[in-house]
């Protein structure tokens, strides 16, 4: 098989979350188990950081691996879902593994796969631990896929866990409160493994604390330790002057432009203090590099993404009401004349709680990604309508971004989003 036929094979074979939702969810750590030992353990044969959290936790992913590429290290990095390639979900120095890797591996499993029968992500987990063991990375970010604790990803032993922000989010699996839902992330805390929680907030705060006494792991909440003075856009980054624990003041710079990157970054800031107490060498140097380079040393995308600057169109893979009030927030440091949204969900979403985010003096165009868990656009419409968000229907991504952009005037500014897969159409 060469590369389209494979992914056409795992498509075909295997459920995958992305496309079809809870459809596809292997609940359970038994089928990455049996994987990971018929291909001899791989995830015991690399450092590595663990990363979970409702929002935020692909960015805080690739920033930390950007620090550690500034730092020297050679530095994998498992994320999903993908934007484009499904090569992007496995990355050494921010390279996406090449097609060929895909094929082999496939080609020479094919008959474990067709055994344990695993889902889409549970091959994608194996796959990218046996890339990483294969090439000796010295240290790999693990972003978990959904929740934690009975996530594929929790086979691991990390050197340290992060867990970002908890928002309601795939409540149907993971539970219709903000405790419920950090108890599932919390899952990834480890025996005696220090986690960095990068955001406290009261409903989960008790939940991450009694786990790590439960663990005996250390723990420390991001935020504090540093405190955010100041974040503003300058020159084509996120400025963000932050105050630490011991009163140092200091100024970053990010190329993820989103305002939310603040919170993410109190997160990687602690992470890399853990990291230097553990003995990796990173500099502030070192740190401020990585910062500042993020999106080019990790290849991130979709993040408060300008893809134009006249007129500005932007996108962003935010999708639940956590990371879409963030999101939204950040139109406030524009100036524009009228704005427009290119908007997709899909069928597993609050869509209305979310919807109610969005302004009702806005212009919509209402699509639906090409795949089978996509919201119809006529429903997205109809629900969008309730609630005074008006707007025309289009067949597809491409057709409602062409027609936002024709009607679109160089002081307007142009919102993709709704949906990860609507950006990556886009």
């Amino acid at each position: 098989m060469n590369y389209e036929q494979t992914i056409s094979y795992l498509y075909s074979r295997l459920p995958a979350f992305h496309r079809v939702g809870a459809a596809a969810m292997k609940a359970g750590l038994t089928n990455i188990t049996a994987l990971c030992e018929a291909l001899g353990n791989p995830h015991t044969q690399f450092k590595s950081i663990h990363v979970a959290g409702t929002n935020g936790k692909g960015s805080t992913s690739h920033l930390l691996s950007a620090v550690l590429q500034s730092a020297g290290y050679t530095v994998g990095l498992h994320t999903s879902p993908h934007l484009k390639s499904f090569t992007e979900r496995f990355k050494i120095n921010g390279q996406p593994c090449p097609t060929q890797t895909i094929v082999d591996f496939v080609a020479n499993h094919q008959g474990l796969i067709e055994r344990i029968q695993p889902s889409f992500f549970e091959i994608s987990v194996a796959l990218a631990f046996d890339y990483f063991a294969h090439q000796r990375v010295d240290i790999a970010i693990i972003e978990v896929g959904l929740g934690g604790r009975l996530d594929s990803t929790n086979i691991i032993t990390p050197l340290l866990s992060v867990i970002t922000n908890i928002s309601f989010d795939h409540t149907d699996l993971l539970g219709d409160t903000l405790e419920k839902i950090a108890g599932e992330k919390a899952g990834i805390i480890k025996p005696h493994v220090p986690v960095v929680i990068s955001e406290t907030q009261p409903e989960t705060e008790p939940v991450f604390r009694a786990k790590a006494q439960e663990c005996h792991a250390s723990i420390v909440f991001a935020d504090q330790r540093f405190q955010i003075m100041d974040t503003s856009l300058s020159a084509g980054y996120r400025e963000i002057t932050i105050k630490s624990i011991t009163s140092v003041i200091k100024t970053y710079k990010l190329d993820l432009l989103g305002s939310y990157q603040a919170k993410n970054v109190l997160g990687v800031l602690q992470a890399v203090e853990e990291l230097r107490m553990q003995g990796w060498e990173i500099s502030e140097a070192q740190l401020e590099a990585g910062l500042s380079q993020a999106t080019q040393l990790s290849q991130l995308k979709g993040r408060w993404q300008v893809l134009q600057q006249i007129p500005m169109v932007v996108a962003d893979v935010a999708h639940n009401e956590g990371g879409l009030k963030e999101t939204l927030n950040q139109l406030h440091y524009y100036d524009y004349t009228g704005l427009r949204f290119v908007l997709g969900f899909v069928k597993d979403k609050d869509v209305a709680g979310v919807l109610g985010l969005f302004p009702k003096e806005a212009t919509y165009y209402f699509c639906a990604a090409d795949l089978p868990r996509s919201l119809p656009a006529i429903e997205l419409q109809t629900v969008a309508a309730t609630l005074g968000l008006l707007g025309e229907t289009y067949p597809s991504v491409t057709e409602a971004f062409n027609a936002a952009l024709s009607e679109t005037l160089p002081t307007d500014i142009i919102y993709i989003g709704g949906s990860t897969f609507v950006v990556a159409e886009v």
